[in-house]
């Protein structure tokens, strides 16, 4: 049965009945291992927040050095490369949204893009089937655009000088501790997958083909080297000089297909970021080949039209209805966002508060709508994909994602990745960084679920030069005044979109403050495979029962969903959380 908006309370006066009210840190499921509440990370005049503690201080330090956010965000990019080479890395890449004090905004696609040498069925063997080369090794590299999106945003909006930003990152190069964050990322299958690329083991398994121990200092002196060319030369270095030399040897040493005109012809884009209206919040997000904002302003288009908050958080009823939301957003991300160099889409269509509130007609407020039901929304007679088999993989550190805002009011949000753990487990010898395996992101069989369970399109087939559909989201939120009122992003592969979208609704629907809206459990759909899977322990076994009811079907995921870094202004004072699912520092000062 499909029922108006406006019978949503008539509807599920029963469905749900005790769930939780807004959540206040208590409200927490019983289950839940995040229940403790502490008081947020204050600041007045500058804030950092990443995934590693050396990271957030490498940018408050640049903050007290007089530079500005963006200053900040160069820098603790190059230091990630060092503390965190498993998600943030010179050889991967990601996206960035910025809002300048002036109210200016920008979004920077640094995203890889396809070797020119790449063929759409490179990866199908003889009976059609995707190869392994696909998610490892040599073949599974896209160009690299990190290092010239660094550049990017230094030459349009840096104020310190380029030396000066790298310097920190080679300095830790020379050496840092080892924690539990870094080891959490080398697990026996991880170690095996380096073992088999001798210069991988030698940079991250020192220990005669084993990982260091909490305490010891890891020391890497090839990317050490490789920072300080960064540093004289610039970003020519990477793309047209001596490191590009290296990449170049690798891929000949390895039967990889990237060519020095790969290299000398990536260059980072300047894009329109995707803005949209939530509850008298401006959304301000990445557009394609990000689909982080698109697919979130058609949630947020849909779930407007009710009460969250009178509806409860974490309530059957709430889940319900953004599972409902998200099928259909992913159906659509899925089969029509792509590189927009390559396949022009309908965004106008797509962000609308008309063609949400067409997508939200369909839904049944007392059922679930099977995903086979579900196909992209502006076709006449679409029917969505099918994968049988098609699982949620478990998520990898693979992704990083960092906050900051400076004492003008400059906030940067920016998320990188090398998309897998350790990316393509490729090191580049003698240059000492880890290379991605972005080629998966690309649709090698369209209509075939990748490794994150996502079934894509013939929009995100492989084209030589393409960049790759992407769920990173990036995002800044202002306030009813306009104002700057949160920065938030995590990584998460496939989950980051929902993630994201859920730290913003628990301040705005659920007036969390920045630590519960961190803390917040998490739960999860994407179209395809067709289910709600949610942390463990984030769901009471009641509100699984009553979501079964509804005829969905509930899978309590192993581990945990995303590593938001945070920050909420609140009458002025910035406030910020590193979430604790990965183990990452909120510094101000």
């Amino acid at each position: 049965m499909r029922v108006h908006a406006a019978l949503a309370l008539a509807l599920f006066a029963c469905i749900g009945c005790g769930d939780p009210s807004p959540a206040r840190g208590t409200a927490f499921p019983e289950s839940w291992r995040y229940r403790d509440t502490p008081a947020p990370v204050t600041a007045t005049n500058g804030m950092v927040v990443t995934t590693d503690e050396l990271a957030s201080q490498v940018g408050v330090d640049v903050l007290r050095s007089g530079g500005n956010a963006m200053d900040a965000a160069v820098a603790v990019m190059f230091a990630l490369a060092v503390v965190n080479p498993e998600a943030g890395n010179l050889g991967g890449d990601g996206f960035l949204v910025l809002r300048t004090a002036g109210g200016e905004t920008a979004a920077l696609d640094f995203r890889a893009r396809a070797p020119f040498a790449s063929t759409r069925d490179m990866y199908l063997d003889d009976a059609g089937e995707v190869t392994e080369d696909v998610v490892v090794g040599h073949l599974s590299v896209g160009v690299p655009g990190t290092v010239d999106g660094m550049w990017q945003i230094h030459r349009r909006f840096g104020r310190m000088e380029w030396a000066a930003l790298l310097d920190p990152a080679i300095e830790l190069a020379g050496g840092f501790p080892v924690r539990p964050r870094f080891l959490n990322s080398l697990g026996d299958a991880m170690v095996a997958a380096l073992q088999a690329f001798p210069a991988s083991a030698e940079q991250f398994l020192p220990r005669g083909g084993q990982p260091p121990a909490v305490g010891d200092t890891l020391r890497q002196p090839d990317l050490a080297s490789t920072l300080r060319r960064l540093r004289d030369l610039g970003r020519d270095d990477f793309y047209a000089g001596e490191t590009a030399d290296l990449i170049i040897a690798e891929m000949e040493r390895g039967g990889g297909i990237l060519t020095r005109r790969d290299l000398a012809e990536y260059q980072a884009v300047w894009r329109e970021p995707v803005a949209f209206e939530y509850r008298d919040h401006t959304v301000i997000s990445m557009p394609p080949p990000s689909s982080g904002g698109v697919t979130m302003a058609q949630t947020a288009g849909i779930l407007e039209r009710y009460d969250l908050a009178s509806l409860g958080w974490q309530s059957a009823r709430t889940i319900h209805l953004h599972a409902e939301a998200w099928r259909r957003g992913y159906a659509d991300r899925n089969h029509y966002l792509a590189d927009p160099d390559f396949v022009e889409m309908p965004l106008e269509n797509l962000t609308s508060a008309a063609y949400a509130s067409e997508r939200g007609a369909t839904i049944s407020l007392d059922a679930a709508t099977p995903s086979s039901e579900i196909g992209p929304g502006l076709e006449s007679a679409g029917e969505a994909a099918t994968s049988p088999g098609a699982t949620v993989p478990e998520e990898g550190e693979n992704t990083t994602h960092y906050s900051i805002v400076d004492a003008d009011g400059n906030a940067v949000s920016v998320t990188t990745t090398v998309n897998s753990w350790y990316g393509s487990k490729v090191t580049v010898t003698g240059a000492g960084f880890i290379l991605n395996n972005d080629m998966d992101d690309l649709a090698a069989r369209p209509g075939f679920a990748n490794q994150f369970g996502l079934v894509q399109g013939e929009n995100n087939a492989i084209e030589p030069g393409k960049r790759m559909l992407s769920s990173m989201s990036p995002t800044i939120v202002l306030g009813p005044d306009g104002e700057l009122r949160m920065v938030t992003g995590t990584p998460g592969g496939a989950t980051i979109i929902t993630t994201v979208f859920q730290t913003i609704s628990n301040v705005v629907d659920f007036e969390m403050d920045v630590v519960e809206a961190v803390l917040a459990p998490r739960v999860h759909h994407q179209h395809l495979p067709d289910q709600i899977f949610y942390e463990a322990g984030a769901l009471s076994p009641e509100t699984v029962s009553r979501l079964e009811a509804l005829g969905h079907v509930v899978v309590e995921r192993g581990g945990l969903s995303g590593d938001v870094q945070m920050i909420v202004v609140v009458d002025g004072l910035l406030t910020a959380w590193s979430d604790p699912r990965r183990g990452g520092r909120a510094l101000g000062y």
